[in-house]
């Protein structure tokens, strides 16, 4: 079966799975040559529907089995009459096993086998089979002189199974890596193509599974869901006689001096996310434009925590953090909240105030921090974070016994009882301030309709992210604010209002 990017299985591995499948597939009577022609079919279908008048096809070959890959697709183009030329990167000779069958078909086939050599040209359509998902540490030369001389090359580049020095587990570059206008992977699709750098150098995603049967996959748990708009947590419609008082009451706390409009963000984000009811604590000198902004909120000036302790009775949802400073005004308040029995969403500086130690976090929250925020919670730095987006949300998740949201480019969604999930969509022009305040506020309005953490989370993140999406396409400029129509557009899609 093969699939297109917007029809992909839900289901992302590890490489090693999808090794573990390999072989489970050989061991029940696949050859393993014939899961490489497999492969190499997929891909040349994938080429000649991507660049239907091409007719050049340079092939940068490395060893192992993507090198085969490589050689048998030659094969290919070559019958199909393109001009083919592989470049060999280390001895071909030396390749052995199916890679080596693939290396010796090549040649009776007459492909042009090169050795390469900096000045080579590359022409027509340049197909990565350099270093595939075994890579485990910084790319070396000769392949990273090799991977830049393809990225600088300005050709259209396909890249086999993953692109060269792309890490499958974890979406880390590494060091250098090709920059694919398409990716042709199989078997089952890796976590690291949709999160970290990936976005950067994947391009558009072809799948095929190479005729793997659900079975092969038996006992082999996957590694994280792939958020789609087909398998969201689904909130519930609405009935004709729904009242306020089923939907919740949000209490967002924020919005020290000089940060107020973080707080009225979140705030106006929870209303129009479908919350019954919300209140904001905020400093008294914003209530006036808070007013203003959102008559519907119900403001409370806030000097000290006390202000707090009647109206903590009241909410069903808190949500803690943006624009809410580090000074004793908001380590107070911040301490109250931490006492208070409700579910919560712990955002910006309450993730700053936790990572210093100076209050706890309370047991089933949501925390959405940012990879900097993510370093210091962790004690880590946040190239560390970066290397390994998914171990650093699923570290967060045990530690502080939360879901997690690690925003970011390809967004993790964590929980402790090990659940794993993704969302790859969003836009380049969501690199703005404000963002953050305005996830923070959906969040807490999905908990106080009724959403569970984890599902709360997966359903905002894929909300915000394809607001983002829609909003985006008008390119840079783009304001926080200009997503929560976008959200409650989307959200109504997902659970209308009935008539």
């Amino acid at each position: 079966m093969l699939h297109t990017k917007d029809d992909l299985p839900d289901a992302l591995y590890s490489a090693a799975q999808v090794r573990a499948v390999d072989a489970r597939l050989i061991a029940d009577g696949t050859p393993g040559f014939e899961l490489m022609q497999r492969a190499a079919r997929a891909t040349w279908r994938a080429l000649v529907r991507r660049w239907p008048t091409a007719n050049e096809l340079t092939v940068v070959a490395g060893h192992g089995n993507n090198a085969g890959d490589g050689y048998l697709i030659a094969v290919l183009a070559r019958r199909a009459g393109w001009a083919v030329r592989v470049l060999a990167v280390g001895d071909p000779q030396r390749l052995q096993g199916n890679a080596g069958l693939a290396h010796a078909e090549a040649r009776r086939e007459g492909v042009a086998i090169q050795a390469w050599v900096e000045q080579a040209p590359l022409r027509g359509v340049v197909l990565d089979a350099l270093l595939g998902t075994g890579l485990t540490g910084e790319v070396r030369e000769p392949y990273a002189g090799v991977i830049g001389t393809i990225n600088a090359s300005g050709l259209p580049v396909a890249a086999v199974d993953i692109p060269s020095g792309l890490c499958a587990d974890t979406g880390r570059v590494f060091g250098v890596a090709v920059r694919a206008d398409l990716t042709v992977t199989f078997i089952g699709l890796k976590l690291g193509l949709f999160t970290g750098d990936a976005a950067d150098v994947v391009g558009d995603w072809v799948f095929n599974d190479l005729q793997a049967s659900p079975e092969a996959f038996e006992g082999i748990d996957r590694r994280a869901l792939r958020l789609t708009a087909d398998n969201l947590p689904r909130l519930a419609s609405r009935a004709p006689t729904a009242h306020k008082g089923q939907f919740g009451h949000v209490l967002l706390i924020g919005g020290d001096r000089g940060f107020g409009g973080a707080i009225l963000l979140s705030a106006q984000s929870a209303l129009r996310s479908g919350a019954g009811m919300v209140s904001l604590a905020t400093r008294s000198e914003h209530v006036p434009a808070a007013l203003a902004r959102l008559p519907e909120a119900m403001v409370l000036g806030t000097s000290s925590a006390n202000q707090l302790m009647g109206l903590l009775q009241k909410v069903s949802v808190l949500v803690v953090g943006p624009g809410l400073g580090q000074s004793s005004w908001g380590r107070s308040l911040l301490s109250a909240a931490a006492d208070a029995a409700l579910p919560q969403v712990w955002d910006a500086d309450a993730l700053n105030l936790l990572a210093d130690g100076r209050v706890s976090l309370p047991r089933e929250c949501v925390i959405t921090p940012h990879p900097g925020e993510a370093a210091r919670l962790l004690g880590i730095s946040t190239a560390q974070v970066q290397a390994d987006r998914p171990g650093a949300a699923q570290a967060l998740s045990k530690k502080y016994t939360a879901v997690v949201i690690l925003k970011g480019a390809g967004s993790l969604i964590a929980s402790p009882d090990g659940r794993l999930a993704v969302c790859h969509q969003g836009h380049p022009a969501m690199a703005t301030a404000g963002l953050g305040d305005v996830l923070a506020g959906l969040v807490g309005a999905l908990l106080a309709q009724g959403m569970n953490a984890f599902d709360g989370a997966c359903l905002a993140v894929w909300l915000h992210a394809n607001a983002g999406a829609q909003q985006g396409k008008s390119g840079r400029g783009l304001a926080a604010s200009d997503l929560i129509p976008a959200i409650r557009q989307l959200l109504e899609e997902q659970a209308p209002c009935l008539k």
